[in-house]
């Protein structure tokens, strides 16, 4: 939906995106009642809203001006008499839409169409089903690592898929981005190194060390505006454990070094791409800029 509301935006002064964590029925309200700058209507979204905040929001939602579209995803079932479902439901083009969890057929059905859609047949879809948890998020993020690994120019035979999916270099892949912050260790060469010789794609590598530097800079982001590592770990998705190690991290590093972090591994992926680096060489040239 918000790929179709943007495709007809001008400008980036349309879109605002607001961080779900320090969200206010105040807060909302100005942004919705702001009037479009040069494009002809604003969009306001809001992702992976915790449940426990959806209720106090629906004063923001009053009056929503007709130059602007709100899309507001709720992580949790919001009843249908809560005071945010009916002020969604007043108004004139108001809707609100369950997405319940995923489960047998349903879910099988989901991760060979996310398959397909990606360049990857069915049945490796009903392998990452196997070797996953029966979450969507997960699930989508094995399947593209499993595609990127094939565009790398790597066959997905037996060998390969068994030590991508089936446990294969988990706990190396744990010691590596543990060992990045506030400065790559040598034990983070050392495992990369080995990741390497052993079938991982550096790009792939590349990809997960940039997902644990934006979850920690997320996680930093929640400790500057003073949530404790509980309130943190009930409201982000990812498990408790990896919360809780992105929550000392934070703490090693500020949010500067984070993003240039990030902006390395970009311009990395982009240089692999475009044929102007070696991926394995240029892999240890990248850690050496976090």
């Amino acid at each position: 939906m918000l790929d179709a509301w943007k495709a007809e935006l001008v400008s980036d002064f349309g879109f605002e995106a607001l961080d779900p964590g320090g969200l206010n029925a105040t807060k909302l309200r100005d942004a919705v009642r702001q009037l479009p700058f040069l494009d002809p209507y604003r969009i306001v979204a809001v992702r992976s809203l915790p449940v426990r905040r959806a209720e106090g929001l629906a004063a923001g939602l009053k009056d929503v001006p007709d130059t602007t579209r709100v899309l507001i995803a709720v992580s949790g079932r919001v009843a249908a008499g809560s005071a945010l479902a009916k002020v969604v439901a007043a108004a004139e083009q108001g809707s609100a839409r369950e997405f319940p969890r995923l489960k047998g057929r349903a879910l099988s059905e989901w991760a060979s169409d996310r398959a397909r859609a990606i360049g990857l047949p069915p049945s490796i879809a009903q392998l990452v089903l196997r070797s996953s948890p029966a979450d969507l998020g997960i699930i989508d993020s094995e399947l593209r690592k499993l595609s990127t690994y094939h565009a790398s120019g790597f066959p997905l035979d037996r060998d390969a898929l068994t030590a991508l999916l089936a446990g294969g270099h988990e706990e190396e892949v744990f010691r590596l981005t543990d060992n990045l912050l506030p400065r790559p260790s040598g034990d983070a060469f050392r495992v990369a190194r080995s990741l390497v010789r052993g079938g991982e794609s550096p790009t792939v590598l590349a990809w997960r060390v940039s997902r644990q530097l934006a979850m920690v800079l997320a996680v930093r982001a929640r400790r500057d505006r003073g949530e404790s590592l509980a309130e943190v770990q009930k409201a982000m998705s990812e498990h408790p454990f990896r919360i809780q190690k992105a929550f000392e991290a934070a703490g090693s590093v500020d949010s500067a070094r984070l993003e240039e972090g990030l902006k390395a591994l970009l311009a990395y992926e982009w240089e692999v791409k475009s044929g102007q680096l070696d991926a394995e060489l240029g892999l240890d040239g990248v850690l050496a800029r976090l």
